[in-house]
C-alpha cells in the first residue's frame, strides 16, 4: 500500500472518529436524569459509545471516546448537563467516562469477530445486542462502579446497587444501538477498524 492509497483511508478514519465524537456530544444535550441513589446521572451518551464501537470498530470507536475524554479534561462542556474539566475525572462519574474507551473497544471487537460472522438477520441482531451489552454495560460498569465507590466512600455493594438502577435503561440503549448499527451496516457497510 502506497502513501497515496493510505491517505483517503486515514482521512475517512479521522472524519468518522470526529463524527462519532460529535454524536456522543450531541447525545449529551439530552438533559441528564439524577436518580439520587448514587451521584451519577442517567445520560444518553452511553448509546453513542455503543454505536461508536459497533459501527466504527474497536480502534476508531475507542478513539472517538478517547477524544471525548480529552475534550472533557481540557475543560470543554461535552458531557451531559454541560459538564467538563479535569475535576470530572476524580469525581463519581470519572470511572464511567474512562470506561467508555475500553467499552467501545470491546464492543467493536465483538462486533468485528462475532456479530459480523453470524448468519441470519435475527441471530446477527442478537450478536450485536450481546456486543453492546458486554462492551457498553459490563466493561463500563466494571470500571465505573469501583470508581464511584472509591470517590464517594460508598461501599462497593451500594455503588453496584446504584448502578443496577441504570441497567434497564442501558439495556434499552444496547437494543437501540444493536438495531441501528445492524441497519446502518446493511445499507452502508463501514469496514470495522
Amino acid at each position: 500500500m502506497t502513501v497515496a492509497d493510505r491517505r483517503p483511508t486515514e482521512t475517512r478514519d479521522i472524519v468518522l472518529i470526529a463524527l462519532f465524537c460529535a454524536i456522543i456530544v450531541v447525545l449529551g444535550l439530552v438533559p441528564p436524569v439524577s436518580i439520587g441513589v448514587v451521584p451519577v446521572p442517567i445520560t444518553m451518551q452511553t448509546l453513542g459509545v455503543m454505536l461508536a464501537g459497533a459501527l466504527l470498530g474497536p480502534v476508531r470507536g475507542a478513539l472517538a471516546c478517547a477524544l471525548i475524554v480529552l475534550l472533557t479534561i481540557i475543560g470543554l462542556p461535552v458531557l451531559a448537563g454541560g459538564r467538563g474539566g479535569l475535576g470530572v475525572i476524580p469525581g463519581p462519574t470519572g470511572g464511567y467516562l474512562l470506561g467508555w474507551v475500553p467499552g467501545a473497544f470491546v464492543t467493536g471487537v465483538l462486533v468485528k469477530t462475532v456479530a459480523l460472522r453470524v448468519p441470519g438477520r435475527l441471530p446477527q441482531l442478537a450478536a450485536y445486542f450481546g456486543a453492546c451489552v458486554v462492551g457498553g454495560l459490563v466493561v463500563v460498569y466494571a470500571i465505573g462502579v469501583p470508581w464511584t465507590s472509591v470517590s464517594t466512600g460508598l461501599s462497593m455493594r451500594k455503588a453496584a446497587v446504584g448502578a443496577g438502577y441504570f441497567a434497564v435503561g442501558d439495556l434499552c440503549k444496547a437494543a437501540v444501538a444493536a438495531f441501528v448499527a445492524h441497519g446502518v451496516r446493511r445499507s452502508y457497510p463501514i469496514e470495522p477498524r
